[in-house]
């Protein structure tokens, strides 16, 4: 499996504090079978992004594990002002691997009226936003409407992995398997933090999208489409399936 959302590096926001937290999350991510992630700190109003410090912090993280799992740079990105006005400069210091890809994070209390307006503009000039777990926002939650006209636009969508469960509440697993059963969604990441509250594991979520499913979504989800977002080739949706009819106690729910 491949992870494109973590909080993997030490000092740099609030994910791990120190080396040695980097270390033992990146061991988890290993020992429940990813094999790369991208490291991805945020850049907002209260954590000031720095590209060259977090290409240093990669290398000395993957010289100290040998590589595994392999890291890449990428950016919690924000749409604030300033963020904006940089990426369109070049985006290049904030998206996945250098690539076309960019990961960004609504807030919970306020998404910008202009947000249609950012969005045309990034992909008019080749650089295609990865909304992050849109499930997990109040605002969306209620409208996942939003996020259909969003992915109609040419925008990714990344769900948690955690949000499959009940991790982050009953109403981000409902949205997260709704999202999913309307293959709204690209792309599955741990947006890990730590190595006990939101550890770097994404084997749990693949069980349970082989279980639900099935195989080839989960490998489509955790495998082909974030590597395709590392190495800046298309990613691609899920075929469309009949959705089941509901049985007569659902209509209540």
């Amino acid at each position: 499996m491949i992870d494109i959302h973590s909080h993997i590096l030490w000092g740099l926001d609030d994910g791990p504090q120190t080396r040695d937290d980097s270390l033992a999350m990146l061991r988890i991510a290993a020992e429940s079978g990813t094999v790369a992630m991208v490291a991805t700190p945020h850049a907002d109003l209260q954590f000031k992004y720095d590209p060259a410090l977090v290409d240093e912090r990669i290398a000395d993280l993957t010289e100290a594990t040998g590589g595994i799992p392999k890291l890449y740079r990428g950016c919690d990105f924000h749409l604030t002002l300033e963020n904006i006005q940089d990426a369109l400069r070049d985006a290049t210091n904030y998206t996945i691997n250098r690539g076309p890809y960019l990961l960004v994070e609504f807030a919970d209390i306020f998404i910008p009226p202009t947000t249609d307006e950012v969005f045309h503009q990034f992909l008019e000039r080749g650089i295609v936003p990865v909304l992050t777990h849109p499930e997990r926002n109040p605002i969306l939650q209620d409208n996942l409407a939003r996020v259909g006209h969003w992915v109609a636009m040419g925008c990714l969508v990344q769900v948690t992995a955690q949000s499959l469960t009940d991790r982050f509440g009953k109403a981000a697993q409902k949205a997260a398997w709704r999202l999913l059963r309307d293959n709204l969604v690209h792309v599955i990441a741990s947006d890990a933090h730590d190595t006990v509250h939101r550890p770097p594991r994404l084997d749990i979520a693949r069980d349970t999208l082989t279980r639900e499913l099935g195989l080839e979504t989960a490998a489509l989800l955790l495998l082909r489409n974030p590597e395709a977002l590392i190495a800046g080739t298309l990613a691609v949706l899920p075929e469309a399936r009949p959705k089941p009819r509901k049985r007569w106690y659902e209509f209540w729910r």
